[in-house]
């Protein structure tokens, strides 16, 4: 079985890109909302909503996934908790 610390590198590496690009649809559906940047014009209000909603719970999860084995691994290398 692999270490743990190999588990949450890969971890960490692969839920990046993910996490981007929810993050950058959760940003655009954000602006679609207000119409501002000229991204009114991508969606109507509604639609964005409706998808704005849609994202919280996958960038809640995706952002978790993300950050707790990086946190993890942080503090195994900063000394704080051991091998």
């Amino acid at each position: 079985m692999k270490s743990l610390d190999t588990i949450c590198l890969k971890t960490v590496r692969w839920s990046s890109w993910p996490l981007l690009l929810l993050l950058a649809a959760f940003l655009v559906t954000g602006y679609s909302i207000s119409g501002r940047y000229g991204l009114g014009a991508l969606m109507d209000e509604k639609e964005a909503l409706a998808l704005h909603k849609l994202l919280h719970l996958p960038l809640i999860v995706i952002t978790l996934a993300h950050s707790l084995p990086a946190i993890y691994l942080a503090l195994q290398r900063w000394g704080w908790i051991r091998k």
